[in-house]
C-alpha cells in the first residue's frame, strides 16, 4: 500500500490498498520499530499504553475471541468510555475479523435497547460506569449473547478476556472491501443510522486528511476532545496517531473547559480537536492558560461550522490556527477543511485532496459561484450503506455521491461557506435565510456564548427567524440590542422576530445543536 501524489495537482492523491486486507493489522505493524514509545495516555489515571503493549493486548484479545467461537463478521457493540481500553477492544475485533459496532456512551436504556437489537451484536463490551444503563436489557435482547465489563473484574471483564488469550500473529483473512466496523450516526436529525464501513476506509482518512491536511507527525501528541464512538474523534484519536506513531492523550469524562485546561498544559500536546461550542466555553472560561502555558501548533474543528468570531478569537489568544472543516459519519472524517497558513475564517475552506465536492441546487444541476445548494461529496471513505435502512440509503449514497444534506455556498477563490442543514433552511419572504449565517452574526455580540435559530410561523402564518440565545456567565442583553445588532449586519429582513433566552442548547454528545427539537418546542 502507498499513497500516489500526482504531479501539478492534475489529479488528486490516492491511497492504493491492496485487495488482502486488515486496517488493524495495517495500523500495528507500522508501529512496529517503535514498541517502548508511549501510545496511550490515560489523562485521569495516568496510566500508559506503548506501542508494544497495544500490540500485544490486541493480539491477544483478537485470540480469546475467536477461542470463545466468535466468527469474521459478527457483530458485537462498544460501549465503552475513552480509557486504554477502548482502542484494544476495537483492534481487536478487527484483527479477528469480528466488527465493532461503536456506540455513543451517553444515550438512554431506550437508544441502547434500538441499537442492540438493529445491530443484532452478539456481545457487548461495556464500562463499568455505564452498566445501570444497560441492566435493564440484560436477558431480554436474544441476539446479545454475552457481555464482558470494561473497568471491571473477574471472568467477564475485557481485562480477563484479553489476559486469557494467547498473543500470536493470526490475522483474519479479510479483504479492503471487507465491512470493517459500524457507526451510529449522532442522531442530530433524530433516530440515529447504522453507518457500515469498510476496511480500507480508515486509512484513507488517516492518509489523505491526517497527514495531507493536518501534517501529523510522530513526534506530536495529541488530544481530542471529540470521543473514539464520534467517527471525528476516532480518525482524531485513533487512526491519525497510529498512522504514524504519535501520542494520544485520552479523557474517559466529558471535556469540561478545566479538563481541557489541564490536558494542555500537563501534557502540552500540539494537537488539539475541538468542536465550535466547546472552543467558545474555553475563551469564555476566566481560568484560560496563557500562550506561554500550552504547546498547540495546530487546532482542527468540526461538528458545526465555526463561526468566525471565534476562531479569530482563539488564533489572537494563541497564535494558533484553527483548521474548520465538515465530516460526517457517512464520509467518516473530514473531506472539506481550511489548510494550515490558508485558513479564512468563516468559511469551511477547500475539498481535502483525494475528495471531490460540488453544490447541487433544487434543480438538480450543480451551483456557480455564490449560488446556495447541497453539497454532495464523492471520495474513497464513503460508507456503504445504513444498515436495515434501504430507503435512506439510497437517497443519502447516490452512485459515487454521497449527499451531506447540508447547504453550502462556494465563493470564486473556491472556499465553501457552510448555509445550514437542508432541513433548517428558512425561505423568507421567498428568499432563502440560512439560520447559520443569523447564528454567527449573534456570536459577535459581545454577551452571546451561543445561538441557535429556526424558524417560527408568524399570526399570518409566514415563517419567520426565531433565535435561541445563551449568554455569556455574568452578561447582559436585551431581545432589541441582538436584533440591533443583526440589523447592523445583515439583510433586514433576516433579523430574528423573536428571541429567547436558554440557559443551554440541546445538543447531541458530539456537540452539535438538535434544531429538530427546538422546533418541536415551538410547535
Amino acid at each position: 500500500m502507498h499513497l500516489s501524489h500526482a504531479d501539478h495537482g492534475a489529479s488528486p492523491p490516492r491511497v492504493e490498498i491492496p485487495r488482502d486486507y486488515n486496517a488493524a493489522h495495517d495500523l500495528l505493524k507500522r508501529n512496529a520499530a517503535r514498541p517502548d514509545k508511549v501510545a496511550y495516555i490515560d489523562a485521569t489515571s495516568g496510566a500508559k499504553l506503548t506501542y508494544g503493549e497495544l500490540e500485544d493486548q490486541a493480539r491477544r484479545f483478537a485470540a480469546a475471541l475467536r477461542h470463545r467461537g466468535f466468527k469474521t463478521e459478527t457483530r458485537v457493540m462498544l460501549a465503552m468510555l475513552d480509557t486504554l481500553e477502548w482502542p484494544v477492544v476495537f483492534l481487536g475485533c478487527i484483527l479477528a475479523g469480528v466488527v465493532p459496532v461503536a456506540a455513543n456512551t451517553l444515550l438512554t436504556t431506550k437508544d441502547f435497547d434500538f441499537m442492540l437489537r438493529d445491530s443484532r451484536a452478539q456481545a457487548l463490551f461495556v464500562s463499568r460506569a455505564l452498566l445501570p444503563t444497560f441492566e435493564p436489557l440484560v436477558g431480554r435482547i436474544s441476539t446479545l449473547e454475552q457481555m464482558f465489563v470494561a473497568g471491571g473484574e473477574g471472568e467477564h471483564s475485557v481485562a480477563h478476556l484479553i489476559a486469557s488469550g494467547k498473543a500470536d500473529s493470526e490475522v483474519a483473512g479479510t479483504c479492503s472491501d471487507d465491512v470493517c466496523f459500524w457507526l451510529y450516526s449522532s442522531g442530530s436529525t433524530g433516530t440515529p443510522k447504522g453507518t457500515v464501513h469498510l476496511h480500507s476506509h480508515l486509512v484513507q482518512t488517516a492518509e489523505l486528511y491526517g497527514r495531507g491536511v493536518l501534517g501529523i507527525r510522530e513526534n506530536d501528541v495529541v488530544y481530542s476532545a471529540a470521543k473514539l464512538f464520534f467517527a471525528y474523534g476516532l480518525g482524531n484519536a485513533l487512526t491519525f496517531p497510529l498512522s504514524v506513531g504519535a501520542t494520544t492523550i485520552l479523557l474517559p469524562t466529558r471535556p469540561a473547559p478545566a479538563d481541557v485546561f489541564r490536558i494542555l498544559k500537563e501534557y502540552r500536546p500540539s494537537i488539539f480537536y475541538g468542536v465550535p461550542t466547546l472552543y467558545a466555553a474555553l475563551l469564555a472560561d476566566p481560568n484560560k492558560p496563557k500562550k506561554s502555558e500550552i504547546a498547540l501548533r495546530v487546532c482542527t474543528s468540526a461538528g458545526e461550522a465555526l463561526p468566525a468570531e471565534i476562531g479569530q478569537r482563539w488564533t489572537a489568544e494563541y497564535g494558533c490556527e484553527i483548521l474548520d472543516g465538515i465530516g460526517s459519519t457517512e464520509m467518516l472524517h473530514i473531506f472539506l477543511s481550511n489548510r494550515p497558513g490558508k485558513v479564512r475564517y468563516g468559511t469551511t475552506g477547500q475539498p481535502v485532496p483525494g475528495y471531490e465536492v460540488r453544490i447541487v441546487g433544487d434543480d438538480g444541476h450543480e451551483c456557480g459561484p455564490g449560488e446556495i445548494g447541497e453539497l454532495q461529496i464523492s471520495g474513497p471513505s464513503a460508507a456503504i450503506m445504513y444498515w436495515n435502512s434501504r430507503a435512506k440509503t439510497k437517497a443519502t449514497f447516490a452512485g459515487e455521491w454521497t449527499r451531506s444534506g447540508d447547504k453550502y455556498t462556494r465563493d470564486a477563490d473556491g472556499y465553501y461557506t457552510y448555509g445550514g442543514r437542508s432541513d433548517d433552511m428558512l425561505k423568507v419572504g421567498g428568499i432563502y435565510v440560512s439560520p447559520f449565517e443569523v447564528e454567527a452574526c449573534l456570536m459577535t455580540h459581545t454577551s452571546v456564548l451561543e445561538a441557535a435559530v429556526i424558524g417560527v410561523a408568524d399570526q399570518d402564518g409566514l415563517v419567520k427567524p426565531k433565535a435561541y440565545v445563551v449568554l455569556k456567565p455574568g452578561q447582559q442583553a436585551s431581545a432589541e440590542d441582538l436584533q440591533g445588532h443583526v440589523k447592523s449586519r445583515l439583510a433586514p429582513y433576516k433579523y430574528p422576530r423573536w428571541i429567547a433566552f436558554v440557559p443551554e442548547l440541546p445538543k447531541t454528545a458530539t456537540g452539535k445543536i438538535q434544531r429538530f427539537k427546538l422546533r418541536a418546542a415551538a410547535a
